[in-house]
């Protein structure tokens, strides 16, 4: 199953050194799981400072297991949503 992991940094309770003494971490759980075939794609958000990836998990739960691996996620330095998704219906004929 396929999973949209939408994140924003919780900019209004912790500083910029806050994140960065933990965005080296970050970055090297993210490779971590995109080699394990976790993460699919990953973009920052360009609307504020977050990102958006792309989980490929076998149930809900394990993908909520994966984002709270993160270590910004592990110390609560995230705003975190987790979307199921489902094949578009259009590209399936019709019945």
């Amino acid at each position: 199953m396929q999973f949209l992991s939408i994140s924003r940094r919780l900019t209004e309770r912790y500083s910029d050194d806050q994140f960065t003494a933990h965005i080296d971490a970050e970055r090297e759980r993210v490779r971590e799981l995109y080699k394990n075939g976790v993460v699919r794609c990953i973009w920052s958000r360009a609307d504020k400072p977050g990102a958006i990836m792309l989980l490929e998990c076998g149930n809900e739960a394990a993908a909520h297991a994966a984002v709270n691996s993160l270590p910004l996620a592990e110390r609560g330095m995230l705003d975190l949503q987790i979307v199921p998704l489902n094949p578009y219906p259009a590209f399936f004929p019709k019945a």
